[in-house]
């Protein structure tokens, strides 16, 4: 079955089997930012099962577009390519489609799959409309029958059908938001496509590519990663060097708006407040704001927090995008001065202190993206836990210390494991220096952190750690990069 060649995506795939054999008719959605394999995994499961149909969103087709797309594709389906009139309106579009339906094998399932359907959507077509009117006049009624509607404008997905309050409000029945790969996943993708790689070499991809299928096709095999980055970012030619910008366009009408927020939040390492993003960017707080912040979280480029032990509004924004904050610290200055990087450019980069200091920033965001591994890795797959970060500011003129904790597992048991997480190109040292600086941050922690429970505390590297008196004393689990493989 094709199915067989889909990689990870084990819980989609368990709803797209609940959706096939079902013995009601399916309403499926399915959104996720552009390039992150929607429609790879819906043709993939459903192409060679039943009657499937599949039809396409022009971007920035007219309504007349999106219609000679369907009525070709409806003829090459169930006319044999034979020349058809082009419908006039979505309504008689549909008419069609539904008397093919009626003269179908109620034995077979039929899938009909939009794929893309805000660009199908065009202004004045009243597509959305004639969706919930065969809908409810006639599909729903057919326990043979599964509707897909898919989209990468995941803003436009969830207001117009997702949580609509107009005429599709509580239509679909199943809903799925698609996520980039996890590390597990790549590494599967890769050798899937002939690409064996080592776990470190996944990593430096990761850092950039993030988990987006579309991405990871650029990598060809026999060439490291220092060699796949230069190629696919640093020249002229290469998918990422122009890519954000098409990334932007495709999924926001007021792209300017939410690009100056992405570049505001990329320029705050341990991430913005809601208050200072206001203040930086000087949009003013309210509906307009939230907006955009909600359509770029939707959209997997940013991440909100409340870091552990502050009010619920207390937010905070960082980028979660690998490819988005790479170009913004890497491509991005090079664009501008209208060149590329030269043939070893990233591999003459690659030791510099600046790019060690944006790899750990990106390891740090990629195991909070992993948290279920490290989870594991510290056993405590059985324990309830409330995740999060912490930090501490001092007040002006205080002489106490700041710190941050990376990442905590909150425990039901009794305790809290305060996590370290440091990229390192070799096996990480805790000497006396070190030693100082962590058992700064247990001190300050618990001094301003009000909790009577056992605290220990884990380091998360690359390579692993080198064990000496001053590693012993503090740290009492450690997880490597070989942990955050696990599945």
């Amino acid at each position: 079955m094709s199915e067989k060649k889909i990689i990870g995506r084990k819980p989609e795939i368990k709803v797209l089997k609940e959706v096939f054999t079902s013995s009601e008719a399916e309403f499926l959605a399915i959104y996720g930012r552009r390039r992150v394999g929607k429609t790879h995994l819906i043709r993939e499961y459903f192409s060679e099962k039943g009657v499937y149909f599949e039809i396409t969103g022009q971007k920035d087709g007219t309504k007349s577009d999106q219609l000679e797309n369907f009525i070709m594709k409806f003829s090459e389906k169930f006319h044999k390519s034979l020349p058809l009139r082009t419908p006039s309106n979505w309504k008689k579009a549909f008419s069609l489609l539904n008397t093919q339906i009626e003269a179908m094998d109620k034995s077979k399932k039929i899938i009909f799959f939009l794929d893309e359907l805000p660009w199908l959507a065009s202004k004045r077509g009243n597509l959305l409309q004639v969706i919930d009117y065969f809908w409810n006049a006639y599909w729903s009624k057919k326990s043979n029958f599964i509707l897909i509607a898919c989209g990468s404008a995941a803003s436009w997905m969830l207001d117009n059908l997702i949580n609509a309050k107009g005429g599709l409000y509580n239509r679909l029945t199943k809903v799925i938001s698609l996520r980039p790969f996890n590390l597990n996943d790549v590494h599967k993708f890769l050798k899937s496509r002939g690409v064996i790689l080592n776990f470190q070499q996944i990593l430096d991809i990761y850092m950039v590519f993030g988990g987006i299928p579309h991405y990871l096709k650029q990598i060809n095999k026999g060439q490291s990663a220092s060699q796949i980055i230069n190629k696919v970012c640093f020249q002229k030619e290469g998918l990422l060097y122009g890519e954000f910008n098409r990334l932007f366009k495709s999924l926001f009408e007021h792209a300017d708006i939410h690009e100056l927020i992405v570049k505001t939040i990329a320029n705050q390492r341990q991430g913005v407040s809601r208050e200072n993003l206001i203040k930086f960017t000087k949009i003013s707080s309210g509906g307009g704001l939230n907006r955009r912040l909600e359509e770029l979280e939707a959209s997997d480029l940013i991440q909100s927090y409340v870091p552990l032990g502050r009010k619920k509004k207390d937010h905070y924004y960082r980028i979660c995008d690998e490819y988005t904050y790479f170009y913004l610290k890497w491509i991005e200055p090079l664009r501008k001065k209208g060149i590329a990087g030269g043939k070893a450019y990233w591999k003459n980069q690659a030791k510099t202190s600046r790019v060690l200091s944006w790899k750990g920033y990106a390891f740090e965001s990629i195991c909070l993206k992993h948290v279920d591994q490290i989870c594991t890795a510290l056993d405590l797959e059985n324990i309830h836990c409330n995740t999060g970060s912490w930090r501490f500011l001092p007040k002006k003129g205080e002489k106490e210390t700041g710190t941050q904790i990376d990442l905590i597992f909150d425990r039901d048991d009794g305790v809290i494991t305060l996590c370290e997480i440091k990229y390192s190109e070799k096996i990480f040292l805790i000497d006396k220096r070190c030693a100082k600086q962590l058992a700064n941050k247990i001190d300050v922690f618990e001094k301003h952190f009000p909790t009577n429970k056992q605290i220990f505390f884990a380091m998360i590297t690359t390579k692993g750690i080198k064990h000496t008196i001053w590693s012993e004393d503090i740290v009492h689990n450690e997880i490597s990069l070989i942990d955050l493989f696990r599945y």
